[in-house]
């Protein structure tokens, strides 16, 4: 028997609306390198969602690739990012920061958010030329713990960087996750004006592959095109990401996929709340943190896929569940019933 997986959101391929757009469009001779005309269009999409004309949007093919041609775009040698200890930058990018020469400062966080204290605490932190100086805030939206931030924590996240002279840079690998969130009060048109760069991921939301980074500071756009080039993220044929941005954007595509694995999200997380279980944080997206007991994740795991992520005392543990774009609601059904009534 095949297992269902609650592993992550891009076990699945992508959706057809995006094949059909690239089939129907495949002949069609383009300028390259993000040149096309499809490109073009996807832009002029995603604008109209910021309502921000004045943003530069380039498209690569990942998430680690967008964090660290910006990062290392923005930085000078001597200089370093804050972020959460949860944060993908640190735990799942290899050292790809580092590798360019940048530290990462990090602080601690239960719920995966970066704090304006713990800005201003690493900023007095850094008294001299003898200690690497912080230059940019680095969070995620939604965060790896699955926690969304409010238009009030961003908000003030933008005031503090603004007064210490730092940058607030938003990875958006799940984006849409935390725009379509229950909770969520936050806006493409909050982001553009918010921070000075985000990215839009679309692996984890029905594309192919692809995330749009989003650049709104005047002062970070400048050769931009440069950075992309010489770390291999200038694609000959940019068309690729042109076409499936532009189908995810045109109308609301982007949303209501992003949607639907919420809805299974917190379809799993109610009845597991119904059923007197706990969670490692507040169920806000599609990634939902459960604390079980390890003698039923052993029973989960005879059928389903899915991380532990924390051992906890008292035999309980806390596992990852991710549900996706195309999560079908009968194997969210059956999780549920495998898990309630065991």
């Amino acid at each position: 028997m095949q297992k269902y997986s609650f592993k992550n959101d891009y076990s699945e391929g992508f959706h057809t609306q995006l094949l059909e757009a690239l089939a129907k469009t495949n002949l069609d001779q383009q300028q390259g390198y993000g040149e096309d005309i499809y490109c073009e269009m996807a832009r002029a999409a995603i604008k109209a969602k910021t309502g921000n004309q004045n943003s530069d949007i380039y498209f690569v093919s990942g998430g680690t690739q967008a964090n660290t041609i910006v990062i290392a775009s923005v930085l000078k040698s001597f200089e370093g990012v804050i972020a959460a200890t949860t944060g993908h930058i640190n735990v799942h990018e290899t050292g790809a920061i580092e590798a360019t020469g940048h530290k990462i400062i990090l602080v601690s966080s239960h719920d995966g958010k970066v704090k304006p204290e713990d800005i201003i605490a690493e900023c007095d932190r850094a008294e001299d030329h003898h200690m690497v100086r912080p230059a940019m805030v680095y969070i995620s939206n939604s965060t790896e713990v699955g926690s969304v931030y409010t238009k009030t924590e961003l908000s003030a996240l933008s005031e503090i960087c603004k007064i210490n002279g730092l940058y607030l840079y938003l990875d958006g690998a799940r984006l849409g996750s935390a725009l379509s969130s229950v909770n969520n009060d936050l806006s493409l048109a909050d982001l553009s004006e918010f921070t000075d760069a985000f990215y839009i991921g679309g692996t984890k939301n029905g594309a192919i592959m692809g995330e749009a980074i989003v650049i709104n500071n005047n002062l970070l756009k400048t050769d931009f095109n440069y950075y992309l080039k010489q770390r291999g993220a200038l694609l000959s044929k940019g068309r690729l990401m042109g076409v499936q941005f532009y189908e995810l954007f045109k109308e609301n595509l982007f949303f209501e996929l992003a949607q639907h694995a919420n809805n299974m999200a917190k379809k799993i997380a109610d009845a597991l709340k119904e059923k007197g279980f706990s969670f490692l944080t507040v169920p806000e997206s599609n990634q939902i943190f459960p604390i079980l007991p390890n003698e039923l994740i052993e029973h989960l795991l005879q059928k389903y896929e899915f991380y532990t992520w924390q051992k906890l005392e008292d035999n309980k543990s806390v596992v990852r569940l991710v549900t996706s774009w195309a999560t079908p609601e009968n194997k969210v059904d059956e999780f549920i019933e495998d898990s309630c009534n065991y």
